[in-house]
């Protein structure tokens, strides 16, 4: 019989993988770094609880580190198999794991040099010779094209919205001549979005694995143009630069299409847009590649693409970075990272808070201990680079972006199901919202619907919708 087997993102919302064996056969799906507290990253540590070189393939749902992160280490602990994902998935997955490798060689390098570690030497979980092994595993397969893996396992990619190339995986389990599907919710996308398409409703499936990050929660109907244009105009009627840390993939081309926006439709002047983030400004290549895979247009005149309009100006060099710190407003710098938790936006910080004309914009979440979190719950000074600053600048956070489906959202996806599951498994999410989630799909749905614990198994009846 199969089994399903849950080692990542239960009851937890980092860290996604999940191993299916059939037929002495093995695939993952799935293979994200745990992220937040220490006892969660020391997972990234651990030998896995199986063999990674009897594993055939890894199917990736999405680019997002807590879906990919443990790729390289994986090929590094024996992984030969074929890493199958989406075409954009390939090209945005390059980037971010180089760059989260290069930021654990500098952690590392760091530790060692202040002798700040226990373990000698402190090492990165990967460097990047180790990603540019793992690239070599890496086959793109284009969303509804169906891919044979082996005699065991099947699959059909779906657009699950969220980001550029995310999609649900439809997998289909052979075993002694029958068959069974699973359908892998990945992250799912809002409806109605900024940029990216609204989510293909869920299909039916014998087992459901569903992602639960907002399962006990409701976005709130706000309209994020109109407090985005109230931001701009205060910021530039004190003749100050409206500063946004933005997450490199997705949340900086989002923000650009909607400056844009406002000026298209005549609510504000052109204004110069500066994307200060060499990883944003790679992103923001492969948006613009994939025009059709987007909820909206982005040809701008002349089929030029609007990620690269007239007044948005791209800084790679640190020179260019610096640059900036001389400049007046009005005027809009886009760095990273999104949380504040490095790179060029703390320069930035550090030259913009103590000004009483400029204005901050939060646009994501903000994990505790973050300097985001800081200036959201009002601190009046902060510390950037050993020195304390005072907190002059306007601070406001903007509402609505969040790229995961709300619990409704997430009852409106699976209404494509038409055929009542086996069992629904609610994953990547904290135990209260997956319980949540879980509770309201078995009294609303009337399925059967289960929050497994970190590194469950579970035996897998064949069923009867798998083709």
């Amino acid at each position: 019989m199969p089994r399903l087997a849950f080692l990542g993102a239960a009851q937890t919302v980092t860290g996604s993988q999940y191993l299916v064996e059939a037929d002495g056969r093995r695939l993952l799906v799935d293979s994200g770094m745990f992220q937040g507290e220490k006892a969660l990253r020391q997972r990234n540590w651990a030998e896995p609880e199986f063999e990674p070189a009897k594993v055939d393939a890894l199917v990736l749902t999405h680019t997002h580190l807590d879906h990919i992160g443990r790729v390289p280490r994986l090929v590094k602990q024996g992984f030969r198999g074929t890493v199958f994902c989406t075409p954009p998935t390939r090209e945005l997955a390059e980037i971010l794991l180089l760059d989260a490798a290069h930021l654990q060689q500098e952690d590392a390098e760091y530790l060692n040099r202040k002798r700040l570690t226990s373990h000698e030497p402190a090492l990165p979980l990967f460097d990047e010779a180790d990603v540019q092994e793992a690239m070599k595993l890496f086959r793109a397969v284009p969303l509804g094209a169906p891919q044979a893996v082996n005699d065991a396992f099947s699959f059909r990619y779906r657009d699950a919205g969220h980001l550029l190339g995310a999609a649900s995986a439809d997998l289909v389990v052979r075993e002694n001549g029958r068959s069974t599907r699973i359908l892998f919710s990945g992250d799912v996308g809002r409806f109605d979005a900024v940029l990216t398409k609204d989510p293909e409703f869920a299909q039916d499936a014998d087992y459901l694995v569903i992602e639960s990050t907002y399962g006990n929660r409701a976005h709130p109907a706000v309209a994020i143009l109109d407090q985005l244009e109230g931001v701009l105009k205060r910021t530039f009627a004190r003749g100050g630069v409206l500063l946004i840390p933005a997450f490199a993939v997705g949340r900086a081309q989002q923000m650009i299409w909607l400056m844009d926006q406002l000026v298209t439709e005549g609510r504000l002047r052109p204004f110069p847009i500066h994307v200060d983030s060499p990883m944003a400004i790679d992103a923001t290549r492969i948006y613009a590649a994939y025009p059709d895979a987007h909820r909206v247009s982005l040809n701008g005149i002349g089929g030029r693409s609007l990620l690269y309009g007239k007044w948005v100006h791209l800084h790679r060099t640190r020179a260019e970075s610096q640059a900036l710190n001389d400049m007046k407003g009005p005027a809009v710098i886009i760095s990273s990272s999104g949380m504040l938790s490095g790179g060029r936006i703390l320069h930035h910080c550090r030259v913009r808070l103590p000004k009483p004309e400029n204005t901050l914009l939060i646009t994501g979440y903000q994990a505790a201990g973050t300097l985001g979190r800081a200036l959201l719950d009002g601190a009046s000074t902060v510390r950037i680079h050993k020195g304390e600053l005072p907190v002059l600048a306007e601070i406001r956070d903007l509402k609505g972006l969040s790229g995961h489906a709300d619990a409704g959202e997430m009852l409106r996806w699976l209404s494509g199901v038409r055929t009542n599951p086996r069992a629904v498994f609610v994953t990547h999410g904290e135990a209260d919202a997956a319980q949540a989630l879980a509770a309201r799909v078995s009294r609303e749905r009337g399925w059967s619907a289960h929050v497994p614990a970190m590194s469950e198994t579970v035996e897998l009846a064949p069923g009867s919708t798998a083709a």
